[in-house]
């Protein structure tokens, strides 16, 4: 009867935490360059033969890498990727990937994300752009152009995102190690006046989130029916030894 518990509090567990992703997801729906969160759990047995138990993995996060829809917005300094590729910016954490091409360029001609990070060039370096140059023209290798004359280019990397993985912020990621810049792809480019939404369907999203929350509702159940059970075995017990 515990194994029986044991199992089915396993299941709650996991349950809970793809619960947790689903929500999370949801709630960024419509944050620029978000990737959802998916789970994938493993069968953990104990013991062998007929004392075998097969528990569920509390689970193990990874990125979905599918694209998200592009859209125009007529903005010079937004960004969106085409191909496998991320931008990246330097934050107080460190190095982090994005697919959020959200810029904006300030006083002094730094371009900066809309929290104020400065977006890096293929060298890892800050972009430095001319201040009185006005919004760039953005070639589609990344290359930036003010006044007809290149003056810099936005990095482009390459990336695959580890089982889980950490975020930063809504839609960054910080990558475990080094990343490698993307040049010479032909297959992987910017797009300026776009960005691309989060790749959340939020109505698969909402109906897996009913089903989750289902099953873990029928796994609470099962555990109250266990443990009342095993209570009325305890107390059964008691009354005939006395």
């Amino acid at each position: 009867m515990e194994a029986g518990l044991y199992v089915s509090l396993s299941s709650q567990i996991a349950l809970e935490r793809r619960l947790n992703t689903l929500a999370d997801n949801l709630a960024n729906v419509n944050t620029v360059g978000f990737r959802a969160t998916g789970m994938k759990f493993n069968d953990l047995v104990s013991g062998s033969g007929e004392n075998a138990l097969s528990f569920v993995s509390k689970g193990q996060t990874y990125l979905n890498t599918q694209s998200g829809g592009i859209r125009e917005t007529g903005n010079a300094l937004d960004f969106a990727i085409q191909g496998d590729a991320w931008f990246s910016i330097q934050t107080p954490a460190g190095q982090v990937l994005t697919r959020d091409g959200r810029f904006a360029l300030n006083d002094v001609g730094e371009l900066l994300t809309l929290e104020g990070y400065p977006v890096l060039d293929a060298g890892g370096a800050p972009i430095q752009l001319d201040p009185r140059g006005g919004a760039p023209n953005a070639g589609a290798d990344g290359m930036l152009f003010q006044n007809g004359n290149p003056v810099g280019a936005v990095g482009l990397f390459a990336f695959t995102p580890h089982e889980n993985f950490e975020r930063f912020g809504n839609s960054g990621i910080l990558p475990r190690g080094p990343v490698e810049p993307v040049v010479d792809r032909n297959d992987i480019g910017v797009k300026q006046g776009f960005l691309e939404d989060s790749n959340v369907n939020p109505v698969v999203s909402m109906t897996q989130l009913i089903m989750v929350q289902r099953a873990f509702e029928n796994a609470a159940a099962m555990n109250r029916q266990t443990e009342t059970s095993m209570s009325d075995a305890i107390k059964t017990l008691g009354s005939r030894s006395g």
